[in-house]
């Protein structure tokens, strides 16, 4: 197995104060942000690397910020969410947002210029530049701007989340002789926020002007007769998390869907300012949306840098992307015969994205097309736009098949899209249901069941990632085909309590949240701890994207105590503190941040000799241990479960490019003196073991 056996040391047990979850979440952030500093990383994936962090932080307020938000405003000084807790939690996101344009404006900006990429501000453009862009504006722009001067007929507008704004102090009067100041202009997010100016215009380098510095640029002509005093981009973010009381809605699908109207307008949490924005024009701002001081932002470039992704597209410079990367067939996907005959005779085992996620589809596509199968069931919590998969349910219902799908209408972030295809599904014929109400269904599992012979026999695929053929590509997850009769029974019986609801019989192999799973693995991590205890030997080693649940937290810190050497490889936020002298010298934590993003959760615990792994759905969260319907399953067979080691565990325990270490005090470094070497890179093995870079 050639995990490392060397002894532990056991310690009595003791309680330990638990790291922070939201910094753990900015931590992560930081880590990947790191990539759009590093020379070895090519020039526009590091600007993709500073617009994911951007994005990533968009989604921290629109979910988390609104906690601490609330206790400020109530001036709270207890519990987890407190006045405190928001200024501490402000003045790290605020070094966050310094960080990103310094990066943005010393290091990228100057980058692009030398490679003759060049973002053009006003005062940059040469006249005949300047024409152009005017031209552009008045063609282009000015017909879908509304300028709002406020008066008390006109109060402040609604202000859409995430949405581009300009706000002016006008000098003079109106048309009706008043010396109202402030005018709104919201921008349309039809128009784009990066525009490439016409070769004949640039000559050796390529031009791109910024929508918000062509507004900028024309603003004043918006308010003919009056004087712009001053003037500012912003940018307001507002909470987005769906609160709906599934036990008071007699139609989820229905009240989701109002729900969503309202999203783009929930309680503000941040503010963004232009860098120049005056302290009065701000101030006006923050009273508007109602927030402190602290929360508003001041932007040293874009409001919004998720937009410059833009311009990774328009450069049409793929020397300066990573090289394309195309992924392998299957282990035995050349094998002759159809998918369920290869399965007849052996599990398969998908890596992705090192391997084409294409098999998942073929396998969905051989059960819409052979008349042996009767039946189809598939859970979906985020597809995507993507419409292949539906595309072959669909087809399934026309040639009769009986197709259940179990959709996940709160699925955060894609609820519409999820709503539409459920809508669809079901009105061609499919049985559509939504789960258990009160849980989110984030099982990932497709069950086919085929006539062979006077029998039947199921077939299923279970996944630790999403039926989305684009994340398919950019994250790494573990899809697993098999016939074995215990996993598709199991999968048979969560299928039947997601539509009737009745209550889950004992599972034959899988444990499965929020019944059995929590209960499953602290059992697992005790016997350990036991045993280790004793004197014998064990191993537990974790892969999963976030470890935030107190009780396998403390189970994992006990069992080290007893002795069990740990290593947990957590992308994300992990409130274990690791190498704690005297509590936690048994556990180490790793977080690996490459060019995929690491998705895939595989759990492994050896006692001795005997060893098992499991794939799962699930992070050690609190919320999917209770308030999600979450699967884990065990892979017995021994080459598939060693494949999984050397790939999953080993490599990623071994990287010595893009790993980074946790410290006594919580906080993260890189591995020590390798970083832009020849050193072990996880991903990048895996990429030139299975695929072909070009």
């Amino acid at each position: 197995m050639h995990l490392n056996d060397s002894p532990a040391k056991p310690y009595a047990g003791k309680l330990l104060a638990l790291l922070d979850r939201d910094q753990g979440l900015l931590d992560f952030n930081l880590r990947v942000l790191s990539w759009a500093e590093r020379e070895d990383v090519p020039l526009l994936e590091r600007l993709r690397f500073l617009c994911i962090v951007s994005s990533n932080l968009d989604e921290f307020f629109e979910v988390r910020a609104e906690l601490h938000l609330s206790a400020a405003k109530a001036h709270d000084t207890s519990g987890a969410y407190s006045e405190a807790s928001f200024e501490r939690l402000a003045g790290l996101l605020h070094d966050t947002v310094q960080r990103q344009y310094r990066i943005y404006n010393h290091q990228l900006l100057p980058a692009l210029t030398a490679q003759g990429l060049r973002l053009l501000s006003h005062g940059e453009r040469a006249p005949a530049q300047r024409v152009w862009v005017q031209q552009y504006f008045e063609r282009e722009v000015r017909p879908m701007l509304i300028p709002v001067g406020l008066d008390p007929s006109h109060p402040f507008p609604q202000v859409a989340n995430k949405s581009l704004n300009f706000i002016v102090r006008l000098g003079g009067h109106d048309a009706f002789g008043r010396e109202n100041e402030i005018a709104i202009v919201r921008v349309p997010r039809a128009l784009p926020r990066v525009i490439r100016l016409p070769h004949r215009f640039t000559g050796d380098y390529s031009g791109f002007v910024l929508l918000s510095s062509v507004i900028r640029a024309e603003l004043g002509s918006l308010f003919p007769g009056r004087k712009m005093l001053e003037f500012s981009q912003f940018r307001v973010t507002r909470n987005s998390d769906l609160a709906v009381d599934e036990n008071d809605v007699d139609n989820l699908r229905t009240a989701l869907r109002e729900g969503l109207v309202h999203r783009n307008f929930g309680q503000a949490v941040r503010l963004e300012v232009s860098a120049e924005c005056s302290k009065t024009l701000s101030e006006f701002l923050l009273k508007q949306f109602a927030l402190p001081a602290s929360a508003c932002y001041h932007a040293h470039g874009p409001v919004n840098l998720v937009r410059l992704s833009q311009l990774i597209d328009l450069a049409q410079r793929p020397e300066l992307c990573f090289p394309a990367y195309q992924p392998n067939r299957v282990h035995n996907s050349r094998e002759p015969g159809s998918i369920f005959a290869r399965l007849q005779k052996r599990d398969i085992l998908i890596h992705q994205p090192y391997e084409r996620f294409d098999m998942v589809l073929d396998f969905l596509r051989e059960a819409v097309h052979d008349p042996q199968v009767l039946a189809i069931k598939q859970t979906i919590y985020r597809t995507g736009s993507d419409p292949h998969m539906m595309d072959l349910l669909r087809e399934a219902v026309r040639r009769g098949k009986e197709v259940m799908v179990v959709v996940e209408l709160k699925a955060r972030f894609d609820e519409e899209a999820n709503i539409n295809w459920s809508e669809m599904l079901e009105s061609i014929g499919a049985q559509v249901v939504y789960g258990v109400v009160g849980l989110k269904t984030h099982a990932k599992m497709m069950l086919i069941t085929r006539r062979e012979g006077r029998s039947l026999r199921r077939y299923v695929h279970l996944s630790t990632g999403n039926y989305n053929p684009r994340t398919a590509r950019l994250y790494t997850d573990i899809s697993h085909l098999t016939a074995d009769p215990d996993l598709t029974y199991d999968a048979e019986q969560v299928f039947l309590h997601l539509a009737s609801q009745s209550k889950l019989p004992r599972l034959h192999k899988m444990a499965a949240a929020p019944f059995f799973l929590h209960s499953h693995l602290v059992a697992k991590i005790a016997a350990l701890g036991r045993i280790a205890q004793k004197g014998g030997t064990a191993r537990i080693v974790l892969k999963m994207n976030a470890l935030t649940d107190e009780v396998l937290i403390r189970s994992l810190i006990q069992a080290g105590q007893q002795g069990v050497r740990t290593d947990l490889l957590v992308r994300g936020a992990c409130m274990l503190p690791a190498q704690v002298a005297g509590y936690t010298d048994n556990i180490r934590v790793r977080s690996v941040i490459g060019r995929f993003l690491e998705h895939s959760r595989v759990f492994y615990f050896r006692a001795g000799r005997d060893e098992e792994l499991y794939l799962s759905s699930a992070d050690w969260m609190n919320r999917n241990m209770v308030r999600r319907v979450e699967i884990c399953w065990p892979v017995t067979d021994p080459g598939l479960r060693q494949r999984l080691v050397d790939e999953c565990l080993l490599a990623y325990l071994h990287d010595g490019v893009d790993a980074w270490d946790m410290q006594s005090d919580g906080s993260y470094l890189p591995v020590k003196g390798t970083r832009g070497t020849d050193g072990h890179s996880a991903q990048q093995a895996l990429m030139t073991r299975y695929g072909a870079l070009s």
